[in-house]
């Protein structure tokens, strides 16, 4: 069996709204948009991997907390944390904590995207192998 990642679903309060800031923010590109109101779209960030974003009916409390049960963050490769953390700035993400040691060597930094939820681009020894 061959088993894969395709896609992460994020259910939204205002899907346009996200879908936009990762169009704006990240780069990424519309594959799929139902055309709804609000949409259930699907989009290819530029290195690889979807998200889907769909109308959510709800929001967790302290969706932030990197210590609650479940699936918390994304992590997004990068080849340089700085480049890629002085592009996110230039769109207005902010960076709250300095990189930290990311498990299996390299590094990793967390921010956050218009809604809220946790990321962090992860940046590997040119080297890396597990």
């Amino acid at each position: 069996m061959n088993i894969a990642v395709e896609h992460i679903a994020i259910p939204s309060p205002d899907p346009a709204a996200l879908k936009h800031w990762y169009e704006r923010v990240l780069g990424a590109r519309e594959l799929f948009n139902d055309g709804r109101q609000p949409p259930m779209c699907l989009l290819a960030l530029p290195g690889g991997g979807w998200f889907e974003i769909y109308a959510a009916e709800g929001a967790p409390e302290n969706r932030g907390n990197n210590k609650l049960a479940g699936f918390r963050h994304v992590a997004l490769r990068v080849d340089s944390l700085e480049a890629a953390k002085a592009e996110l700035e230039r769109h207005g993400v902010k960076f709250t904590e300095p990189p930290r040691p990311a498990a299996g060597g390299g590094r990793v930094l967390f921010f956050a995207d218009g809604e809220g939820n946790l990321l962090h681009l992860v940046e590997r020894p040119e080297d890396f192998k597990l």
